[in-house]
């Protein structure tokens, strides 16, 4: 059984802006960085992989990887980007520090079940603090929000209107 997330990864432009970000902006701690010049294959390489500390134990990771390509292109807020949670007080301190840093910060958009902002950070990837509501627990309880059945419903007209 999974038993929590330890980190995801994602590439970055420059792993000193990203820290800057990260770290003195959300106020994650850099806990780790790892420089690795060879595969375990033996192939040789040279990427720096680090690593930021949430307050259940797991990360957020970047890989710095110069000379390679890669494509950062902008997003949709829902395409990708990466939820974290916070409590309301820090989500409206939050806010107003992205605002006040010249950050692009966008929000405060009201779920039903959360409350959500947003901002970009340095490699164009949306990242998200959500407080919970009240009834959060109650709306992600799939025995209380009928998620199965408005997947099936979705999936019903999502066919339908392909078949026009």
């Amino acid at each position: 059984m999974i038993r929590g997330l330890h980190h995801n990864a994602y590439r970055c432009r420059d792993s000193e802006e990203t820290r800057k970000f990260y770290e003195d902006f959300l106020g994650l701690e850099f806990a780790h960085s790892l420089e690795v010049g060879e595969t375990k294959t033996g192939r040789e390489t040279s990427f720096l992989h680090t690593f930021y500390r949430m307050g259940d134990g797991s990360f957020l990771a970047f890989f710095e990887v110069p000379g390679s390509p890669f494509e950062f292109k902008p997003q949709h807020d829902y395409d990708l980007h990466i939820a974290l949670e916070v409590d309301r007080a820090t989500l409206l301190a939050m806010f107003e520090k992205g605002k006040a840093a010249g950050i692009e910060t966008r929000g405060i958009s009201d779920h039903g079940f959360i409350d959500s902002i947003y901002f970009r950070d340095p490699n164009g990837y949306v990242i998200e603090l959500t407080a919970k509501r009240d009834n959060h627990d109650a709306a992600v309880e799939p025995a209380l929000n009928d998620a199965r059945a408005k997947l099936d419903s979705w999936q019903r007209r999502k066919k339908a209107m392909a078949a026009e």
